[in-house]
């Protein structure tokens, strides 16, 4: 067995945990090892519950190419992570907190959030999202700053069954046989047709820890937001959201539906964002963001600036994926353009208060589909960095502001990647290694739907070119 001296004091604190939480729990059987890597879905593996002392151990190991799968769960043999260097295990290594009951499990099951320590280097591995914005957050702490951050969530409901195509269809209300069919903006009776599954999710959540607050219906057939409270901790904000896309997806399977995060599942309806809301504190607890006016104060500007001149640069963290630009459109609802306005929601960055515990930001451009880890990542670099240079973010925007003036996001995915790939900001938000692989793993994904001819490209050109 390695020896663990940077984490000892983690397992050790996890022992204690653990073995209170079977104490508490002596029926369970499983436990259900959780790990995020650059996209897709949590993966990871089942332990019976007896073998729990393996975690604490530091016995239990994910390969290290887990964290840069792509998202269909296959290596990328560009990243030299697999089988071209042996594909070397990492040691599991357990986040504090986050040992939760599966409510919607069918036997007695637990689960846990892990990171992945580097056995050889005798340290946490670089590429591990959880590790890069735990490194982002260290920097605030070491000027005597805490970041504070909430997550918005917006997903659509769709039926267990695609339809005849094979795209994502509605789900029928409950107790009908009809479709969401019909704009349902803040629609209570469209809440109130869904309202078990909603109230399974809210117990879920209560369950785990999730500090769920506000639902609503958002504009989509079948799509809702539900946002979460802040948390003076951007880890566990970021975990948080990442565990709280698992439970609406299994609360949806219980109820005969299912879940996307897609930001664009359907072309004619608003896409699903990803909007986080971040204040700053400092040692005395105070909000640095805070006016004595309306207007925002020097700092909170140069918050706003730092992430304004690192937008486009850290573009393909909020958009990682080939559909997440189908969302990033003219004529949508998500924000293209980059500028800031104090209650306008086609700002990229928008200050919804100025004033009191409540003066904070709101970054707006991220997709459901994006990594929390690395989109919270993306705002405490920016925000560190105007902190830092002073910077000026311009004239907040107005109803008639032309927006035609501004430097707009783009549309287009290869720039997006091209973009991160040479920009000095993305390279310095992390490290050297972490920016490769992760450039590395976009443009694989990238050459995969490049060089993928579509159904309907064949219905458009085969017989008519």
């Amino acid at each position: 067995m390695p020896t663990l001296t940077a984490v000892q004091p983690q397992l050790e604190q996890f022992q204690i945990e653990a073995d209170a939480f079977l104490k508490q729990h002596p029926d369970l059987e499983k436990v259900e090892i959780l790990y995020a890597g650059f996209c897709g879905p949590l993966r990871g593996k089942w332990l019976p519950a007896e073998m729990l002392s393996k975690l604490c151990e530091g016995a239990v190991r994910l390969p290290l190419s887990t964290v840069a799968l792509d998202i269909w769960g296959v290596d990328v043999p560009a990243t030299g992570l697999a089988i071209e260097r042996g594909d070397p295990d990492g040691i599991c290594i357990p986040v504090p907190g986050t040992l939760k009951i599966v409510p919607w499990a069918k036997v007695p099951t637990a689960q846990i959030l892990v990171t992945l320590f580097e056995i050889e280097e005798q340290k946490p591995t670089p590429l591990d999202p959880r590790y890069v914005l735990e490194t982002a957050q260290r920097k605030f702490q070491d000027i005597g700053l805490t970041p504070v951050v909430a997550t918005e969530l917006e997903f659509y409901l769709t039926d267990i069954e695609p339809g005849p195509t094979g795209l994502p269809q509605p789900p029928f209300i409950p107790g009908t046989n009809q479709r969401l069919e019909a704009s349902q903006i803040y629609d209570l009776d469209v809440m109130a047709q869904f309202e078990p599954f909603l109230t399974q999710i809210n117990r879920a959540c209560q369950v785990q820890g999730i500090p769920a607050d506000t639902t609503i219906a958002e504009f989509g057939h079948g799509q809702f937001e539900i946002n979460l409270l802040h948390v003076p901790d951007a880890l566990k904000a970021a975990d948080h959201c990442l565990l709280f896309k698992r439970i609406i997806r299994q609360i949806a399977r219980k109820h005969a539906m299912d879940v996307t995060f897609m930001p664009k599942p359907y072309g004619n309806e608003s896409g699903s964002g990803f909007h986080v809301h971040t204040s700053v504190l400092d040692a005395k607890g105070t909000n640095i963001f805070s006016a004595t006016s309306q207007e925002a104060n020097p700092t909170l500007r140069h918050a706003v600036g730092g992430l304004l001149d690192t937008l486009l640069d850290m573009q393909i963290l909020f958009a990682p994926h080939a559909n997440s630009y189908r969302r990033l459109q003219p004529g949508s609802y998500a924000p293209i353009t980059c500028c800031w306005g104090y209650d306008h929601r086609a700002a990229a960055i928008r200050v919804p208060a100025t004033h009191g515990k409540g003066a904070r930001l709101e970054h707006r451009v991220a997709g459901a589909d994006a990594n929390p880890y690395l989109v919270v990542t993306a705002l405490l670099e920016g925000i560190y960095l105007g902190l830092q240079n002073k910077s000026d973010p311009g004239s907040p925007i107005t109803t008639d502001t032309d927006l035609s003036s501004y430097d707009h996001l783009t549309g287009s995915w290869e720039t997006a990647i091209n973009r991160w790939q040479h920009s000095k900001s993305a390279q310095n938000m992390s490290s050297q290694e972490f920016h490769h692989m992760y450039t590395v793993s976009r443009t694989a994904e990238h050459e995969v739907f490049a060089r993928t001819v579509t159904e309907f490209e064949c219905q458009t050109y085969a017989k008519k070119v």
